[in-house]
């Protein structure tokens, strides 16, 4: 988790790339920006809002043969180790952002780099690197008074509202390429930003364990206990799932297996599933690992428990006392109506 309440922006500095298949230039600034009190809480909650609203799925440089060879690596290491050389290597950076600039799609755009003080990250105080690029141009209307008429001029500018792109590079995790969010709105191509300027890999701590776990039992769910049981079978088994998840601080998987499946042949389906289907999701060798609640309670959110019938009828199913459709619904068919049916037992109807 990170919190960018109390962040500040020690140095800024912002520049423009254009696009190098169009023969557009680079513009380097010579000294950093100084905003003014008026502009820059706008500019920090114009860099930091969509970081604050985006679900936090982190990312690490990553490099074939060694960190040592990565450009972006070894920038945000330069700042890190004297944060007063920043401006110099803001430039570095965003020569290397303009030689990645080649496909005709991409959008020319201000660069800016700032050094950000009094984050936290996994309740740890940080500094950070923040790289930002505006690319869309919004129109909008300026207006003058001349002599007794007001003067309409059509102008050209950034919405504050919306960050194009933008990555924080946490001074975190170094060892393992530095710990890093990144967001891009404009995915026109989308290995610009992230493979060929930034050249990362998600980070594979407990909240992406956690998360790619659970999206691959999920699937399981899905794709094997829906077709060999039925609709109220995967809803129960994704709730017994995902509160085995909850209710444990270390994922181990054959506990998993026994408090979650007590079906011997769908054991033997979740074995044969992962063997099938886990480089899909990275879980190859992953037996155990600790388990990120904040990953659990996402998932929560998004899992159905709603069981849709073909007579425009829905029963919801409560994932907070699953007992009670273990004990009060049952399935069966009937012959005359050559239907199935639900049959739901209560004592009196609730009120809402």
């Amino acid at each position: 988790m990170i919190n960018l309440f109390n962040t500040q922006i020690e140095s800024l500095s912002v520049h423009r790339v254009g696009n190098k298949s169009r023969s557009e230039a680079i513009f380097l600034s010579e000294q950093q920006y100084s905003p003014s009190d008026e502009i820059a809480p706008l500019l920090k909650e114009y860099f930091f809002k969509p970081f604050r609203d985006k679900e936090e799925n982190y990312f690490q440089f990553a490099h074939d043969v060694h960190l040592d060879y990565h450009d972006m690596y070894n920038f945000a290491t330069e700042i890190f180790t004297d944060p007063s050389k920043t401006h110099e290597v803001s430039k570095k950076i965003t020569k290397h952002l303009f030689e990645q600039s080649n496909h005709p799609h991409i959008k020319n755009g201000e660069v800016y780099v700032a050094y950000l003080t009094h984050l936290t990250i996994d309740n740890n105080p940080v500094d950070a690197i923040g790289i930002f690029k505006s690319e869309i141009k919004t129109d909008f209307l300026q207006f003058d008074e001349k002599g007794d008429n007001l003067e309409v001029m059509l102008q050209q500018g950034i919405n504050l509202n919306k960050l194009d792109k933008g990555c924080l590079i946490f001074n975190f995790k170094k060892e393992e390429g530095y710990k890093i969010l990144t967001i891009d709105h404009n995915r026109y191509d989308a290995r610009y930003w992230l493979e060929h300027f930034l050249s990362v890999d998600a980070f594979q701590d407990e909240n992406f364990m956690t998360k790619k776990y659970m999206k691959f039992v999920q699937d399981f769910a899905k794709d094997v206990v829906l077709p060999a049981e039925d609709k109220k079978e995967e809803v129960m088994f994704m709730n017994r799932a995902v509160n085995h998840f909850a209710k444990n601080d270390t994922f181990e998987e054959t506990a998993f297996m026994n408090d979650v499946i007590d079906n011997p042949d769908i054991a033997s389906e979740f074995k044969n599933y992962k063997v099938e289907k886990a480089p899909k999701y990275s879980i190859e060798d992953v037996t155990t690992f600790p388990i990120a609640n904040a990953a659990v309670s996402d998932a929560r959110k998004k899992i159905k428990n709603v069981i849709n019938l073909d007579t425009n009828i829905q029963i919801k199913l409560d994932f907070i006392n699953p007992e009670s459709a273990e004990k009060f619904v049952e399935k069966g068919w009937d012959e005359e109506k050559q239907m199935y049916y639900y049959l739901v037992y209560f004592n009196k109807e609730q009120k809402s």
